[in-house]
């Protein structure tokens, strides 16, 4: 243009801008403006971040739960077994002081030898048809085996050194099998007719925490079941059942056969316990990876749902995107709004999650008297994995709403 014999050049039109705080106004409105849908589309998000804080908390409160009972049930039993693979070992495997060997280890708290003197006909009545009656399974325990199978009794007691070294003719009974034989007291000294053999019944018992066989069997004195039978036959091994303090198993199994067969100790094969730390880290890994795969398949369920619903905002406010085009609004600036607008549905949902996911470990604890553990890691960035989920949800939507023509959104 010439102005006054000189030539000035035009003025040229300002880009179109958008701050970033008028981009987060305009997203909170648009999803303020369907609250019902809204809440609805981070429903998904919602569960997802919840079970994601809610497994990593839950897992970290129940590690410490999970290695105590572990512990308490099984992580003080060491078992040691007969396994003569060197044929020129002839002759029992535990020697007569085998239990007080044993005793001798720091660590050890009962430890006794037992087997299986096979399934016996067992009776009330002298001279019976051994043919007609019920076979139970008899397992020959020295008293010490038996303390450390952990028996609860119903009624009576358990046999002691004292029978044992003597011989007695006694005999405790699980319970299902004295409910079998209808034997429910002991005051009147009841016995039963084992292969033909009286025994006195001196004790039932209700429960084992260890070895629950013992429910079902007839147990008696090792040296009386060597008396009326025999020696164990070599398909049924003797075993030495050994109980520890806590902590001492590792110890305690790495010396046992040393100490029980100096001279054969290669004949003895000693089981111990899994570390219970390593217990633990397995088992919480193990449901770490289970619960973290549905946590995974709740926030791309969340995504799905974002994206669809943000797709139908698009086609719904195609006249405002052309107005907007019309007014100076880049394709980018459109793109942006409805990204914003998604990634703030992920935020909300990452949030709400966060918050149910803290309480539910909280109230588990709370329930089960633990102590909650919520790790700082696994909270604090929770929301912003609300927040990505609904910008990668909202991708596509934003892409598309960039590409509409902005005369063809107005003839709409």
């Amino acid at each position: 243009m010439r102005v006054l014999g000189r030539w000035r050049r035009p003025h040229a039109v300002p880009p179109a801008r958008i701050s970033t705080r008028d981009l987060v106004r305009e997203a909170l409105a648009g999803v303020l403006q369907r609250p019902a849908r809204s809440t609805l589309t981070t429903l998904g998000t919602v569960v997802g971040v919840a079970t994601f804080v809610a497994v990593l908390g839950l897992t970290a409160t129940t590690g410490a739960q999970i290695s105590k009972r572990f512990t308490v049930l099984a992580a003080t039993e060491v078992t040691v077994e007969d396994i003569a693979a060197d044929a020129d070992l002839e002759g029992p495997p535990f020697t007569p002081d085998a239990e007080s060997r044993a005793l001798a280890i720091d660590g050890v708290d009962q430890a006794g030898v037992y087997w299986f003197a096979g399934s016996r006909p067992v009776g009330r009545l002298p001279m019976a048809d051994s043919a007609k009656l019920d076979a139970y399974p008899v397992v020959a325990a020295s008293p010490g085996a038996v303390l450390a199978m952990r028996p609860t009794l119903a009624a009576g007691r358990l046999y002691d050194e004292f029978h044992d070294g003597h011989r007695q003719h006694v005999a405790v009974l699980g319970q299902a099998v004295a409910q079998r034989l209808g034997i429910t007291r002991l005051d009147t000294q009841p016995a039963v007719f084992v292969d033909g053999v009286p025994l006195t019944v001196i004790g039932i018992v209700a429960d084992a925490q260890r070895h629950g066989e013992l429910l079902l069997s007839v147990t008696v004195p090792r040296a009386t079941a060597e008396d009326l039978w025999g020696p164990p036959a070599s398909g049924d091994p003797t075993r030495m059942i050994v109980e520890t303090r806590l902590g001492a198993a590792q110890v305690v199994a790495a010396q046992l056969a040393v100490a029980l067969r100096p001279d054969a100790a290669n004949r003895l094969r000693v089981t111990a316990p899994p570390d219970p730390r390593s217990l633990q880290e397995g088992v919480a890994a193990d449901l770490s990876a289970l619960f973290l795969l549905l946590a995974g398949i709740c926030l791309v369920i969340g995504a799905v749902g974002i994206a669809n619903t943000t797709l139908v905002a698009v086609l719904e406010r195609v006249p405002e995107i052309g107005l907007r085009r019309c007014l100076g609004a880049r394709g980018r600036h459109v793109a942006a709004q409805f990204l914003t607008e998604s990634a703030v549905l992920g935020t909300l949902g990452g949030l709400a999650g966060t918050a149910l996911g803290a309480t539910a470990v909280v109230a588990v604890a709370v329930l089960w008297e633990w102590t909650a553990v919520l790790e700082p890691w696994a909270v604090l960035p929770a929301p912003a994995l609300g927040t990505l989920t609904g910008i990668v949800a909202g991708l596509y939507p934003a892409l598309r709403a960039s590409r509409i023509p902005p005369i063809q959104a107005l003839q709409r």
